[in-house]
């Protein structure tokens, strides 16, 4: 009788595991997943909705090719739950959308480097005109796009999501780094690359104002110069601390050589949790 009833379970488990492996996403041409089991779309994440005075309408976008700015979330979001009651796992390859299906996936590429990824879209978001995604943390070191907080991406929509997960790295190329640019003839803003390339400084050993050329995010300043420098780690690696006054000392995140992409880089360190960032010349 234990034998018998020893088989039967080694036979349910058998099949449980074909009917789990007969789900989801399998990879497909070119990498992109084959979705042979989808969720159903998520009810109520279809209805029109407002957010601060401006009316959103999901529907189906079988055709959804867009370009635009992508930016990213994690910490303080880690563990909510998602429009779809999913809970937000900032590591994961997940994204948010204001109007695709819930949930659904997405091919997205940075277009600075080539990587590409497929994304679960779980969530509702971002709500900032220029941006057409928001990416989890996880998608955006995919990406590469967690240091800039804010890049260009292709946005292509796939159809649906399976019922779990959906995110795979599909291209992990980088571009190749652009060659330093010549030093310029007469005085002038520094080039970006040259720029960029410097490590940061300790707070100890900042640069002086009068050294910076470009336009400058500042994103706040502190008394004590370990809190700047820990702010600064967590903006990422082009943002340093610099010894504002004494006793003061603020967290510059730069350059960068027009105001267009400043102000963005400015929106990116707000969204991060410094609200009063702004923007100043290093000149």
């Amino acid at each position: 009788m234990a034998a018998k009833l020893l088989k039967g379970l080694i036979a349910a488990g058998l099949l449980s595991l074909l009917a789990a492996c007969a789900s989801g996403a399998k990879p497909g041409v070119g990498g992109l997943p084959v979705v042979t089991d989808p969720a159903p779309i998520v009810s109520g994440t279809m209805r029109p909705y407002q957010i601060r005075g401006r009316w959103y309408r999901p529907e189906e976008q079988p055709r959804y090719d867009e370009t635009g700015l992508a930016s990213w979330y994690g910490d303080q979001f880690h563990g909510r739950p998602t429009a779809t009651g999913e809970r937000f796992d900032m590591n994961a390859l997940t994204a948010a959308h204001k109007t695709l299906p819930l949930p659904g996936l997405v091919e997205v590429t940075n277009l600075a480097n080539g990587r590409r990824v497929v994304l679960r879209v779980n969530d509702r978001g971002p709500f900032v005109d220029s941006r057409i995604i928001d990416l989890s943390r996880g998608a955006a070191d995919a990406l590469d796009l967690r240091r800039a907080g804010v890049g260009e991406v292709r946005v292509r929509y796939l159809g649906r999501a399976p019922r779990q997960g959906g995110g795979t790295t599909l291209q992990y190329a980088a571009a190749a780094a652009p060659a330093p640019a010549p030093p310029p003839p007469s005085p002038g803003p520094v080039p970006y690359q040259q720029v960029a390339a410097l490590p940061p400084p300790s707070p100890a050993a900042a640069p002086t104002s009068a050294s910076r050329a470009g336009l400058w995010i500042e994103a706040g300043t502190w008394p004590d110069a370990r809190e700047a420098r820990r702010a600064a780690d967590r903006l990422g690696g082009s943002a340093t601390v610099d010894q504002a006054a004494p006793g003061r000392y603020r967290v510059l995140v730069g350059p960068w050589a027009d105001a267009g992409t400043a102000e963005r880089s400015r929106r990116a360190v707000i969204s991060r949790g410094y609200p009063d960032a702004t923007m100043i010349s290093g000149g």
